[in-house]
């Protein structure tokens, strides 16, 4: 297991206990994070899993993949620099603190 938290837009911080080799997307739904539509169920189609990775852990994930940078371009919060969709994130241990801001909106 490996420990991600969370941030609303509200600045509520809920930490969550994942599965590894999992997506963190799934992990939220499985959790219930409020703030994940993932209205695709983690296909990579719809860019409704949208995070903002908090700076310090950005070199730890692997880099963005073509299909990712196409559908952060149209999610309905701002792209940022730090955006990612969350379905493409493995977890494994080195994660273990990874902290994410959800947007605004993702629908």
């Amino acid at each position: 297991m490996t420990k991600i938290t969370f941030i609303d837009r509200k600045n509520h911080i809920r930490s969550i206990d994942a599965d590894n080799n999992s997506s963190v997307m799934r992990a939220a739904v499985s959790h219930g994070v409020k703030g994940i539509a993932a209205e695709c169920g983690g296909n990579g189609i719809c860019a409704t899993c949208h995070v903002y990775v908090d700076e310090t852990w950005l070199k730890k994930l692997g880099p963005v993949g073509e299909d990712e940078d196409t559908l952060l371009d149209s999610t309905v919060s701002a792209r940022l620099p730090n955006s990612r969709l969350s379905c493409q994130i493995r977890i494994t241990p080195a994660l273990e603190g990874l902290t994410l801001r959800l947007p605004e909106r993702q629908t």
